[in-house]
């Protein structure tokens, strides 16, 4: 099925305010008035790291808080670096709003990334092994093996491992071979005549993929010298490589891995199909062009500069690791140690009481909106509603877009079944979402192969709107539900990511669902909304609007305040927007995970502005705008960021929020509680430096002020934790 060209609505003839002026890059005394996103986005694996330090943290979470630095990095080298280095090669990058050159950018990246992974293995093998170890877990090297270890660790290698391995001796018949992205390798240097008499004094190992070769092997409890005894797959390779080289000497073998530029590139305006024009391409993501080369620190130089030379990298490319090259790889413990004070406290999320008890969910929606707070609520009611539908023989239509879901999706099986029982179920499935491509066009084809609709989007436009829309048959009229949220319809990240859905029947909303399913799957030009507000129509005029409605209120001296949160902010006419209203003497509060590229705190400019991050055990990704607009507050929750990209070139929606006690539980718990947060919460300042905001508390105001977490508060309220 092929994709469709997005047709803008009709003009929108809502008032509006005058055009803004635009905001200057640079201030006097100053370079520019603006961060770079790329070092943003740094500072916030940062942020992610520093939750391995904190003692208040579970021992086991500490370590998979290191993990996720570890993967965070990587992907950011994948995409992010990647692209900085093609526009530094081929000199098409111009300075961005942060004055940064492409070369330059790469420079302070280095300096900052090499500073990351140093940290990330000071932390696991100073403190984070040592700690396991205190607690029976143990990540046993090879010099801690006893006799009878280290004869089991070689008969695993040569039963298990060996037979999958192919080594590669470099010499005219035997070029380098590819190296997979991401994979663990070896680089061996040898001495000495195979039987062919030949003399190669250097050999390349690639190692399988996780699914073949487990990175993490558990010692068998008889020969352990406790019940948590692990040994790293890379130890009992190079335990016993000698065996991949009989007759031939091992000097040395060195674990090395290759981060390569994993972003696809497919011409939607060229491909007759898309699934299969980025089918084609995943294949291509493992071999892109070479961003990154991590070797173990005991490589030789002379290798090492062999291996850059390979892979055509410059020196501040290199990243020597003080262990295995890969820290994901130790993630397992957290999985795989059953030990609960190491861990956080299990707890269950709540359901809202209209919605308990097998009631009639569509009774309950129209009974009025029902919102819903991730993961402290559960994700359940939604699926619960789809399935209800699949089975509801009143039901006639079910309308989705999908943009993650993962393997073995629920959502995916309930929409199945809808279909195979007659539902006319229809799917705008985004295969573009970067590096869940192979199970989106999985779910595509298998919903295709049971008769459901499927688009993939919008030519040049992600679709990134969370919008479920089922319209029933009730007595003589059609009536329609909808579900609007901020993430995404997976149930698994519905457990670890902050989020909000609204559940509605509410004819205006539904029938703007409705139009805007109508444009991702067909032609032509809708009404204007009614009260939803969507990218890459008129969002952005409308959030700039509103910012600038609060400035001109505080010029003639009435309330005004802006409250927001979001995951990354970048756009520079938001950004100048929110600089204005600062100016005029808006008070601005804004919750940002991610990315920003705002400076608070700039004499003159930014004085009103605080931005603080939220690093906790939940992933915060719920998008809340907030408005005082004469007291009415105007309150929105978002599919989309304060970011260029999702304003102006994805599919986005924003939901205004408009049942008083709805209104109020947004704010508190979306924004409130997390700008109260004193545990988890960092200040951001204007020179981009984030500061822990208990670390930075006036000790003279330490009894004054509750030291609250924000999430921790929020479990309180709203699920039941258990131990």
């Amino acid at each position: 099925m092929s994709t469709t060209h997005l047709q803008a609505p009709a003009p929108d003839t809502r008032p509006n305010t005058p055009e803004p002026q635009p905001m200057p890059m640079t201030q006097p005394g100053r370079t520019n008035l603006y961060l770079s996103p790329e070092l943003s986005l740094l500072a916030f694996h940062e942020r992610v790291l520093a939750q391995g330090r904190r003692e208040d943290v579970p021992l086991l979470e500490r370590l998979r808080f290191l993990t996720i630095s570890s993967t965070n990095l990587d992907e950011f080298f994948e995409v992010r670096v990647s692209s900085i280095k093609q526009q530094a090669t081929y000199g098409i990058g111009q300075p961005g709003p942060d004055g940064l050159t492409p070369r330059a950018l790469l420079e302070q990246i280095a300096v900052r990334a090499h500073a990351i992974v140093d940290e990330q293995y000071r932390l696991l093998n100073e403190v984070l092994l040592p700690a396991l170890k205190a607690e029976g877990i143990r990540v046993l090297e090879p010099e801690d093996w006893t006799p009878e270890q280290r004869s089991w660790a070689r008969a695993y290698f040569e039963g298990a491992v060996l037979p999958l391995l192919t080594a590669t001796a470099l010499d005219p018949a035997h070029p380098f071979p590819n190296v997979v992205n991401k994979r663990l390798n070896y680089i061996v240097e040898l001495s000495g005549q195979d039987a062919f008499g030949r003399e190669a004094d250097i050999a390349i190992v690639p190692i399988p993929a996780p699914r073949a070769l487990t990175r993490m092997i558990r010692v068998p409890s008889s020969l352990a010298g406790g019940e948590w005894d692990y040994v790293l797959l890379s130890s009992v390779i190079e335990g016993n490589v000698d065996l991949l080289f009989p007759g031939m000497e091992v000097r040395g073998a060195y674990q090395f891995r290759l981060t390569r530029n994993s972003d696809l590139w497919v011409d939607e305006e060229e491909v007759d199909d898309l699934l299969h024009a980025i089918a084609g391409e995943l294949p291509r993501r493992n071999f892109g062009d070479a961003v990154r080369l991590e070797v173990d620190r005991w490589c030789p130089e002379p290798l090492t500069r062999f291996l850059l030379d390979e892979f055509e990298l410059e020196p501040r490319d290199l990243y020597r690791t003080d262990g295995s090259v890969n820290l994901h790889r130790v993630s397992g413990l957290a999985g795989e140690v059953q030990i609960p004070y190491l861990k956080f406290p299990t707890f269950i999320p709540a359901v809202p009481a209209r919605l308990a008890n097998e009631v009639d969910p569509f009774a309950a929606i129209r009974a009025g909106d029902i919102l819903l707070h991730h993961p402290y609520q559960s994700f359940g009611p939604v699926l619960d509603l789809l399935r209800r539908a699949a089975r509801d023989p009143e039901v006639l239509t079910i309308k989705m877009t999908l943009y993650r879901t993962g393997f073995d999706s629920p959502i995916a099986e309930a929409l199945i079944d809808a279909a195979q029982r007659g539902k006319d179920v229809t799917v705008v499935v985004e295969l573009r979402a970067r590096f869940d491509e192979e199970a989106n066009i999985d779910l595509a084809q298998r919903l295709q192969a049971v008769g459901a609709n499927v688009a993939y989007g919008v030519v040049n436009r992600k679709t990134h709107a969370k919008l479920m829309l089922i319209t029933r048959r009730e007595g003589d009229r059609l009536k329609s539900y909808a579900h609007l949220g901020t993430g995404n319809y997976h149930s698994k990240t519905a457990t670890v990511y902050t989020d909000f859905g609204l559940l509605t029947a509410d004819e205006a909303l539904t029938s703007d669902v409705h139009d805007l399913f109508r444009q991702l799957t067909g032609l032509g030009r809708l009404p204007v909304p009614k009260k939803l507000v969507a990218a890459p129509f008129h969002l952005a005029q409308h959030m700039e609007a509103l910012i600038d409605a609060e400035a001109e209120a505080a010029r003639r001296g009435e309330p005004a305040w802006i409250k927001a949160r979001m995951n990354s902010l970048g756009d520079p006419a938001i950004v100048a927007a929110l600089y204005r209203a600062s100016q005029a003497g808006v008070r601005i509060d804004l919750v940002v995970r991610g990315i920003c590229a705002l400076r608070p705190g700039l004499p003159g400019v930014s004085d009103n502005i605080r931005v603080r991050s939220i690093v906790g055990r939940f992933l915060e990704h719920a998008r809340v705008f907030v408005f005082c607009a004469g007291g009415a507050e105007k309150t929105y929750i978002s599919s989309a960021d304060w970011l260029t990209r999702n304003l102006h070139r994805r599919v986005e929606t924003c939901v205004p929020i408009d049942d008083p006690q709805l209104k109020r539980r947004v704010v508190d718990e979306g924004l409130d509680v997390l700008l109260s947060d004193r545990v988890e919460a960092w200040e951001l300042d204007a020179d981009g430096v984030y500061t822990l905001v208990s670390e930075g508390r006036d000790p003279l105001e330490a009894d004054a002020t509750p030291v609250i977490s924000g999430q921790t508060t929020l479990l309180a309220r709203l699920a039941v934790e258990r131990r």
